[in-house]
């Protein structure tokens, strides 16, 4: 998420919405929420996804629900939900980048982003769920590499009219995409906290949108590291908040405990099924976060 506060987020933290994969299965009924939300004043929507779907209860080691539910692709969806909004912005959380082709992402990034008025950035991950890397026809082994090279094609893609290199998996010889975005499309991190992540997401990321809560010291690590590598400005942090029950005052207890880690953003999930009970969700939970 970007470093401007708009109206609707709380003190310094921009607030955004997760997209429940139930909303989904209806596009008009996640047009409204969006539009809802766009006009509440939040600052983003995020949405993760798989491509395919399976039986569920077929991946024993997880949820029953994992991979049974209706998938959406982001571009798609997310080119149509900008053009009918205004100011609220659109975040991939996250794309499992290995699965696909480096250049495609860069031309959909960078399309979308032209479309939207530099309302996308794209959030990255890897996965590790073999099937899903068979069904696309990539190779589970060296995916962490093949990642960290899509990332420097995907920088010069969005920054260079031409471009020349060669790589391990990527061969470009004076080539580009033709109309660049207005600026960079920013790239956020879904990993865990491990500290070679952490370099990773500190060397080549805008932001980072951590597996579970963060801590102060991981974020203080975070930022450590962003400066080691000679970045000039701090990295964003993603927290996530989970509006179960119906108390906002642990809702604002977590969410200081958010800030004061130091989270620059946080995405709230809310279990409300229509539009008017998830809009009334957020909003309930923004008043409580100001009022913190």
């Amino acid at each position: 998420m970007g470093q401007t506060v708009n109206e609707g987020t709380a003190g310094t933290l921009d607030l955004g919405v997760q997209l429940n994969f139930d909303w989904l299965t209806d596009l008009s009924v996640a047009r409204e929420i969006v539009q809802g939300l766009d006009e509440a004043g939040f600052a983003y929507v995020t949405m993760g996804g798989h491509i395919l779907t399976a039986p569920a209860g077929s991946r024993p080691d997880r949820p029953a629900y994992s991979y049974a539910m209706t998938y959406r692709d982001p571009f798609v969806l997310f080119a149509n939900l900008a053009a009918v909004t205004r100011n609220i912005r659109f975040q991939t959380g996250v794309l499992l980048l290995p699965l696909f082709s480096t250049v495609h992402v860069a031309k959909q990034a960078a399309d979308l982003s032209l479309l939207s008025d530099g309302r996308f950035e794209l959030g990255v991950g890897i996965g590790g769920e073999a099937t899903e890397y068979r069904s696309m026809g990539r190779e589970m082994a060296g995916r962490g590499q093949r990642f960290e090279e899509q990332l420097e094609v995907l920088r010069l893609l969005f920054t260079e009219p031409f471009v020349t290199f060669e790589g391990r998996y990527h061969t470009l010889v004076d080539e580009g995409l033709g109309q660049r975005p207005d600026q960079p499309v920013p790239i956020w991190f879904g990993c865990q906290a491990d500290a070679p992540l952490l370099r990773r997401v500190a060397r080549l990321g805008e932001g980072w949108m951590p597996m579970s809560t963060p801590s102060p010291e991981t974020v203080a690590e975070l930022q450590g590291y962003a400066e080691e590598a000679g970045r000039s400005e701090p990295i964003g942090v993603a927290g996530r908040l989970i509006l179960t029950g119906d108390d906002p005052n642990a809702w604002a207890k977590f969410g200081q405990r958010l800030r004061q880690a130091g989270a620059t953003a946080i995405t709230l999930t809310t279990l409300e099924t229509s539009p008017e009970a998830i809009v009334a969700s957020v909003v309930a939970a923004r008043a409580a976060l100001q009022e913190a």
